[in-house]
């Protein structure tokens, strides 16, 4: 048997980003790198959504803390998008 590096073990989290899964091996994310990674405009902003499907506008700056076992796995999901964008008709 060999040792296993943490090279070896694969990312941390799993982010789903509108649908794609992303890698992700920091304990941190901030709301510019999801909308980079999303490939969105920044003035779009971002929300994060919980596991109980609870959505949250994420301010410029903010740093999202992702810790293991918060829901039942690894996975955040994350969207664009802004409160007054949702309720304009």
């Amino acid at each position: 048997m060999g040792v296993v590096s943490d090279n070896d073990r694969g990312p941390k989290y799993t982010l789903d980003i509108e649908g794609k899964l992303v890698p992700w091996d920091q304990e941190t994310i901030t709301t510019e790198e999801i909308v980079a990674l999303g490939g969105w405009e920044p003035s779009q902003g971002a929300m994060v959504i919980d596991k109980d499907n609870n959505e949250r506008q994420l301010q410029p700056g903010e740093v999202v803390d992702l810790k293991p076992g918060m829901g039942f796995s690894k996975k955040y999901r994350f969207r664009r998008g802004s409160p007054l964008a949702d309720s304009e008709d």
